[in-house]
């Protein structure tokens, strides 16, 4: 039996596209609170001009950003999520499904697609935060096991974005079983010779960061992105101590080897493939 399902010729989605910036609309960083203009905000990859701090974006502004002219072909994009388990918390898992596809214009917490960037055929996975905390139900496992078969399929690198809350609970041990199931897929990528690189984004937590998000042949995060497993109140309260000033944050992580480098917004898609360079020659 399919814990997930494809949306029917008979059912459609309206697709939330942003509407054009009016002039002279401004944003507020969260860090320092200076006011940028949109637009500006815009060129600079929603990285902040006064202070450095990046912005969450989603999937729509990463593929710009790694994709040749923004050109690419998206992989099983109408999986949807089943409800297994008929969950119901304040209200059914169902109408949390309908609810975050009306709201975020997604079919669930990850896009997969393959294109060219800087010239070189790559398969990129990204992850959603705005579709239910871009929690990993069966269907993200899914579609990223899919996308690691694509990337082996046909000799392409694959570069997966994480931006994560952990398992989504409403699927209780379907959600886990993805942990070993994208893992598994890695395992037969990594056979293969293919390059995998993982770029953590903030967050990266809970059973994306115990699975695929750092197994790359390269781990690489963004500035200040939050990367850990549990949260830091449930480790204190384990461990009974005081946890070190942002041990969960890309530097210390950096620091103690967890990851391989930090790199700017800005720089992301020539730094990638420099990585691809050295170590893929096809």
């Amino acid at each position: 039996m399919s814990w997930f399902k494809r949306v029917s010729e008979g059912i459609t989605t309206k697709t939330k596209e942003k509407k054009a910036t009016p002039d002279g609309l401004w944003d507020k960083c969260p860090r320092c609170k200076t006011i940028t203009p949109h637009k500006d905000l815009v060129e600079a990859r929603y990285v902040c001009p006064s202070c450095d701090y990046h912005y969450k974006i989603s999937s729509k502004e990463y593929f710009e950003i790694f994709f040749d002219d923004n050109k690419f072909k998206e992989l099983d994009a109408n999986l949807i999520s089943d409800d297994p388990l008929h969950f119901t918390d304040t209200k059914p898992y169902t109408a949390r499904i309908e609810e975050s596809i009306r709201k975020s214009g997604l079919k669930d917490a990850v896009r997969t697609a393959h294109g060219k960037s800087n010239g070189r055929k790559i398969v990129i996975a990204c992850m959603d935060f705005g579709f239910i905390g871009g929690s990993m139900g069966s269907v993200v496992g899914e579609k990223i096991a899919r996308a690691i078969d694509f990337a082996r399929e046909n000799k392409m690198p694959l570069i997966i974005i994480s931006k994560s809350g952990g398992a989504r609970m409403m699927e209780a041990a379907f959600s886990l079983m993805q942990m070993a199931k994208t893992s598994a897929k890695l395992a037969l990528l990594d056979k293969e010779g293919i390059p995998y690189i993982s770029l953590l984004t903030d967050p990266t937590t809970g059973g994306i960061t115990a699975s695929f998000a750092m197994l790359g042949d390269f781990n690489i995060a963004e500035p200040e992105a939050l990367i850990g497993f549990a949260g830091p109140r449930v480790i204190k309260e384990t461990i009974g101590k005081d946890l070190p000033k942002g041990f969960q944050s890309s530097e210390f992580l950096l620091e103690h080897g967890f990851v391989d480098l930090i790199v700017h917004r800005n720089i992301l898609k020539d730094k990638i493939s420099l990585l691809l360079s050295m170590i893929w020659d096809q």
